[in-house]
């Protein structure tokens, strides 16, 4: 028996070796080297500055003008992990997944699956030109008639708990699993949505400036091995 979790213990260690080992850091913590910005306002006016940038180490949105940092590669079966803190009063921001078509929405959302981040509502997931579906859907969702991925459909998930986050100024952490068409989100240690039959499975990763000055860290990304051929 004890060389037996002897064994086991060893082969654990050795998986959560391999995992990390395979992670990939999507922030230096130094610039923006692998991602790019896509801001429309900065399209408009050659003065008006991107709002991200980094400060002491960390990646800061600022939240305006409005606008989203994208990932240059693409990701499937993945885990995206990082933390983050609003800066000055809680607000709005988001992480988005399975990102491809550049502003599909209002000319400024891209195509994707969004992980809310705005205070209160973390975890809840907006369908923006894509869908997915979750447990309970119509409770959740709302009439199945207005349901939809765009204009004034009915786009929002809500997420399946509340008391998740802490408090203004700590920080939060966020865990987005993604595995072929479905997503499974954590907010400090919780899972907050499950979603699945995703209208997508693969995409770039990108982090929203939506009115709200939010900080950065320890952005990174691990690969999931599917466990169906």
């Amino acid at each position: 028996m004890k060389k037996l979790l002897l064994s086991l213990t060893l082969l654990l260690v050795t998986v959560s070796y391999q995992a990390r080992s395979q992670s990939k850091m999507l922030f230096n913590g130094k610039d923006l080297k692998g991602w790019h910005v896509d801001v429309p306002e900065m399209d408009k006016d050659a003065n008006v500055k991107s709002p991200f940038l980094v400060r002491d180490g960390l990646l800061v949105s600022l939240g305006k003008p409005g606008g989203h940092l994208i990932t240059d590669d693409q990701y499937e079966n993945f885990r995206l992990t990082f933390n983050y803190r609003f800066v000055g009063k809680p607000g709005n921001c988001g992480a988005l997944v399975f990102v491809s078509t550049p502003r599909a929405l209002y000319e400024m959302f891209p195509k994707s699956i969004e992980i809310q981040m705005m205070n209160q509502n973390a975890g809840d997931f907006w369908c923006i030109q894509e869908d997915i579906t979750v447990p309970d859907m119509e409770k959740r969702r709302g009439p199945k008639e207005k349901w939809g991925v765009n204009g004034d459909k009915l786009r929002r998930i809500p997420n399946l708990t509340d008391g998740t986050e802490k408090p203004l100024g700590e920080w939060n952490s966020m865990v987005i699993e993604c595995v072929k068409n479905s997503i499974k989100v954590w907010l400090n240690g919780v899972m907050v949505n499950y979603g699945y039959n995703a209208t997508a499975e693969k995409g770039q990763i990108a982090l929203q400036s939506e009115g709200s000055e939010v900080e950065f860290k320890e952005v990174k990304v691990t690969p999931i091995k599917s466990l169906s051929k």
